[in-house]
C-alpha cells in the first residue's frame, strides 16, 4: 500500500505554508512563555495555538489541520 504524502494527508497545513506563507511551530519549551504544543503563525500574529499536550504527533497535526482549514475559510471564503 503506497504511503500518502504530507500534502495529501494534511492539505490545509500545506496550503498554510505554501500559499498563505504561514509558519507552523511544533514542540514545547518548558521555559518559554507559550505552553501550546503546536501553533500556526503568520504575518498577522498567531491565529491559532493548540493544546498543551497531545496523545501523539499525528493528533496534534490533525488538530492543526482542522483549525487551519477553518481559519483559511474565514480568511479567504474557501
Amino acid at each position: 500500500m503506497p504511503k500518502k504524502s504530507f500534502e495529501d494527508k494534511y492539505p490545509n497545513i500545506a496550503r498554510w505554508v505554501y500559499e498563505h506563507q504561514g509558519i507552523i511551530e511544533i514542540g514545547n519549551d518548558p521555559d518559554g512563555p507559550l505552553t501550546s504544543f503546536v501553533r500556526a503563525i503568520d504575518m498577522g500574529g498567531m491565529p491559532w495555538e493548540g493544546e498543551d499536550e497531545y496523545e501523539s504527533l499525528d493528533d496534534a497535526l490533525l488538530d492543526l489541520e482542522v483549525n487551519i482549514q477553518t481559519y483559511l475559510k474565514e480568511l479567504y471564503g474557501q
